[in-house]
């Protein structure tokens, strides 16, 4: 019926539909993402009204705009590591999937690409960064870890949980990520492609959760599409099977103690290793 009644349409209108139609049948798997239908157009965009002809030009925008956000979306793999470390390099911002949520990233030594992060979230400057390293062996390029046992850091990681440690004098972290701490969280996650671009990138990543701060965090890149037109790049990973609880947080700055700040979700695996290396849970201080 549409290409029937886009004969006695203006050109204008008939432009704007166009427009419309196109995406609407664009083949998903050109996009890296699941197809939208004209229906599922309307929903994702509830802002845009189909009052002839005035809002013809807003419905092209918005369709302009939902598409560029598509094109920033990628498959989380090798093949698209490369133009991921460019992207950290020049400062730029992505989202990529971890082993327990879908995170936001930028170069861990950029101050600028930092203060990105805190601005696309809303979240307060004074809400640490934790950061991500390829492997276990790069933890002490960034923070203090000669207290700890022998093998305790490879048995945590690579996995869900963030590691709190001292910086010391010889970490080469910018001082301008989280002033004012002299400890910082560190993840080894349990996936693939971060640990490859962070590897590659030759620093550590600044990592926080992919979504606006106080809202539920990330676990499919659709969780958070509000946010997608901030990120250079946006890499699927699938539904990420963790839930929504995060990584476990534990204090290991202090020799032979350590403390749960959150429980997330390895809390008692996390425990029990700690445990096995003789270290003993701290008292809470406010017991």
């Amino acid at each position: 019926m549409l290409p029937t009644t886009m004969n006695t349409l203006p050109a204008k209108m008939v432009e704007g539909l166009s427009i419309i139609r196109t995406f609407a049948t664009f083949p998903s798997s050109q996009l890296g993402a699941p197809s939208y239908g004209f229906v599922s157009f309307l929903h994702h965009n509830r802002g845009s009204r189909l009052n002839f002809p005035k809002t013809v030009w807003s419905l092209e925008k918005c369709s302009m705009r939902v598409e560029n956000s598509l094109q920033a979306l990628r498959p989380a793999s090798e093949a698209f590591a490369q133009e991921a470390i460019e992207a950290l390099k020049a400062g730029k911002v992505i989202a990529v999937p971890t082993d327990t949520l879908y995170g936001l990233a930028c170069d861990a030594c950029s101050s600028e690409a930092v203060n990105r992060i805190y601005e696309i979230k809303g979240r307060k400057l004074t809400s640490p960064l934790a950061i991500c390293v390829g492997d276990v062996s790069d933890i002490t390029r960034f923070a203090v870890a000669d207290h700890l046992p022998h093998g305790l850091l490879d048995s945590l990681l690579p996995g869900p949980v963030t590691v709190v440690l001292k910086r010391g004098e010889s970490s080469i972290l910018e001082k301008s990520l989280n002033p004012g701490l002299e400890s910082i969280g560190v993840r080894v996650p349990d996936a693939d492609f971060i640990r490859l671009i962070s590897r590659r990138s030759g620093t550590a990543l600044a990592l926080t959760s992919a979504n606006l701060s106080g809202q539920p965090s990330s676990v499919c890149v659709h969780d958070f599409e509000n946010l997608w037109q901030h990120c250079a790049y946006v890499y699927d990973g699938g539904i990420l099977p963790a839930g929504r609880a995060g990584s476990t947080i534990i204090d290991l700055t202090k020799r032979g103690t350590f403390k749960i700040i959150r429980a997330g979700s390895a809390k008692e695996q996390t425990v029990a290793t700690l445990e096995r290396y003789s270290l003993l849970e701290e008292a809470d201080s406010a017991a």
